[in-house]
């Protein structure tokens, strides 16, 4: 019995020692690794490489812990093989997410840190995973994507290009001169501190709309200054307006009664 007492104890010892020393090497690894791969990969790509290296290396130090311990690995790969096989349908959307990630991180349609939009889900990317993507949201909730989801899905990366242009579609009124609007609206984009001369601002004369002339107006500027930039012109627009009196309509409906159109008469029918 204290044979076995003091072969337990020894085996126990080197297991905990293969532990920490396994665990204290492959950190060591790791920042070597992470040093030489991050001048020379993407970041998404960095990160998995290093989670394949970290997922590795417990798997080779768990082995030789239960090696240590006498356990015999046959059994533990028998016994998973089982497990394995009642578990292997549950498994096929994991495995379709990690086929959906490696297409991800190989084709470079974004990368952390950018904003992109995948149907009504805006924000900027977290971090890109083999199952998932993470997407922080403007107001700073945490949303997780499945790989193949966005696989199929559209994904717009709005931050992919330095610069961007803001599309505005505006409405005047009938009365109004097309020609001194788009003046004015050039003249607007001009002076403003974040519209970008180079590419021009485009200017469209849309439709006749049931209510206005429909206009298009768009000006380009730097990617990262969308919200000043959308607000400045937004507030440049209004009040050049109000001084140049430019009618921006509101919907209205007319209402003929017949051939000639006359007065309605209308009564007031209330409770008494």
């Amino acid at each position: 019995m204290d044979f076995i007492k003091n072969d337990l104890i020894r085996n126990s010892a080197e297991a905990l020692i293969i532990l920490v020393f396994g665990w204290i090497i492959l950190r060591l690894f790791l920042i070597i690794i992470e040093k030489i791969i991050k001048k020379k990969f993407p970041i998404q790509t960095s990160i998995l490489i290093k989670k394949i290296i970290f997922y590795t290396g417990w798997i080779i130090i768990i082995m030789g812990i239960l090696n240590t311990l006498g356990i015999k690995l046959s059994v533990v790969l028998g016994a998973a093989g089982i497990v394995g096989i009642a578990l292997g349908f549950a498994a096929q959307t994991s495995v379709a997410n990690i086929i959906s990630g490696v297409f991800l991180i190989s084709e470079k349609s974004f990368t952390i840190g950018d904003i992109i939009q995948i149907d009504d889900i805006t924000g900027v990317v977290d971090s890109i995973d083999l199952l998932s993507i993470k997407i922080k949201k403007f107001n700073n909730q945490y949303v997780r994507i499945p790989n193949e989801k966005i696989i199929k899905s559209n994904l717009i990366n709005i931050t992919k290009y330095p610069i961007r242009r803001l599309d505005l579609n505006l409405g005047i009124a009938y009365k109004e001169d097309p020609e001194k609007v788009k003046s004015i609206l050039l003249d607007i984009a001009k002076k403003n501190e974040y519209v970008l001369d180079n590419p021009e601002p485009v200017f469209a004369f849309n439709n006749f709309g049931n209510s206005s002339l429909e206009l298009f107006f768009g000006v380009w500027f730097q990617t990262q200054e969308y919200i000043p930039t959308k607000n400045s012109i937004m507030f440049d627009i209004k009040k050049r307006f109000d001084k140049e009196e430019i009618e921006i309509p509101f919907p209205h409906v007319t209402v003929y009664k017949g051939s000639e159109s006359e007065p309605f008469q209308i009564e007031n029918i209330g409770k008494k």
